[in-house]
């Protein structure tokens, strides 16, 4: 399975997204990339959603530039307009909604470690985010009243970006604000733990263990189409 760059127009503007599909009426996710930029890895995570049966659409909220350091993804993220992000987050799912006659226009979000947080905040305002799945990242939100989501988390055990106490929090906040909610931390991980091009954190028995249940997440909530 592969997918296409495709331009999306927002505010007289475009810009780039990632869309792999295995073909329309299928459950949509939109996958929101780390503070690296929507890198090979990325776009390989959305061809993999779609052999599983989904349409996935990833915004490249850099505009094309991909860093491959830890010095180069702060900087990047450090000059993200956060407002404009949004923005870009919301027009691409206004196009999956629209292209991909989504069976009951029910939606994912998927997010890693920065983009985790955008896929947490995301669920605040689109209600047709049923299902967030985040990837080591946390947000200083605790009210989670207007989510209609359910939420999975996969965490770290050795996590410097992302401390206990923050992911109990969240945790603990969408629990208190009646969500569904299923958090797993891995053991022998750090940041970066899915990730097979980060080779210093990479786990592949964690990494496979997450892939398993965030599909398993997804069938559940949005529904399983892979036979219609």
């Amino acid at each position: 399975m592969s997918g296409k760059t495709i331009q999306i127009c927002y505010n007289s503007d475009a810009f780039n997204c990632y869309f792999s599909t295995s073909g329309r009426d299928r459950p949509g996710v939109i996958v929101i990339h780390a503070w690296w930029g929507l890198n090979d890895f990325l776009r390989a995570f959305c061809d993999r959603l779609a052999g599983e049966g989904f349409s996935a659409i990833a915004p490249d909220l850099y505009g094309g530039r991909i860093a491959s350091t830890v010095a180069q993804a702060e900087d990047l993220s450090s000059k993200l307009d956060r407002k404009e992000a949004f923005q870009k987050i919301n027009a691409a799912l206004n196009y999956i909604i629209a292209e991909e006659q989504l069976p009951g226009g029910k939606l994912g979000a998927i997010g890693f470690s920065l983009g985790g947080y955008f896929a947490l905040e995301l669920s605040l305002t689109r209600r047709e985010v049923k299902a967030v799945a985040i990837f080591y990242a946390t947000s200083p939100t605790r009210q989670w009243n207007p989510s209609e989501a359910s939420y999975l988390g996969h965490f770290a055990e050795r996590d410097p970006y992302e401390s206990t106490a923050d992911v109990q929090d969240l945790d603990d906040s969408l629990k208190s604000a009646g969500k569904t909610v299923k958090f797993h931390t891995y053991p022998n991980t750090g940041h970066w733990f899915f990730e097979s091009d980060r080779f210093d954190a990479y786990n592949p028995v964690a990494s496979a263990l997450a892939w398993k249940r965030t599909v398993e997440f997804l069938r559940t909530t949005l529904g399983d189409r892979r036979n219609s």
